[in-house]
């Protein structure tokens, strides 16, 4: 995996990655191996609203809390510019493109995404829509529109030997990163 990076804040010394991608897709598995094989920070994005109070109200039909993006933004600003951390949300656009030095759409197999999501509970609209989601590729065009193609990288999730692979790529990106950017 090639490292193709401008580097948005001249005092970081250790990059900024996005992992995003349907509930369900395995980014929290990824973010906290990540996390613990070379210590970056993971950034689970709806506790850091709640902790900050960055939730704006309940939505009842998706039984879950909407989140204020510019209080989020805000919060995160000092934390982002220093480097050095995973980001982990089911959705990536309101996120400033500056921070990230690489971003990464996991994607699940329906018929398994539809079997996890179940078994957290997921039913009704919250479930028809973030199956929906990902059989149109919301999320990864999202990606695309919203960052530059050559740091967007689709990674399929469907299995435990997949996700293992999907953690030595990253690991590899951020060690090509280090490589990169030694001063």
């Amino acid at each position: 995996m090639e490292v193709d990076h401008v580097q948005n804040f001249p005092s970081r010394n250790a990059p900024n990655i996005m992992i995003t991608g349907t509930p369900g897709v395995g980014k929290s598995r990824i973010c906290n191996q990540i996390s613990e094989m070379l210590g970056l920070q993971w950034i689970e994005i709806s506790k850091v609203a709640k902790a900050y109070n960055c939730v704006e109200e309940f939505d009842a039909v998706y039984n879950c809390p909407v989140l204020d993006e510019d209080k989020l933004m805000d919060a995160l600003e000092e934390t982002m510019s220093a480097g050095g951390n995973i980001v982990d949300y089911h959705s990536c656009e309101f996120f400033p493109e500056r921070w990230f030095d690489v971003v990464f759409v996991l994607r699940t197999d329906n018929t398994l995404l539809y079997d996890r999501l179940v078994n957290r509970g997921y039913t009704g609209k919250k479930l028809e829509d973030n199956i929906d989601c990902e059989i149109f590729q919301m999320i990864l065009e999202e990606a695309k529109e919203s960052y530059k193609p050559e740091i967007v990288h689709e990674l399929i999730n469907n299995t435990p030997e997949q996700l293992e692979v999907n953690v030595q790529n990253i690991c590899l990106w951020i060690k090509e990163w280090f490589e990169n950017h030694q001063q």
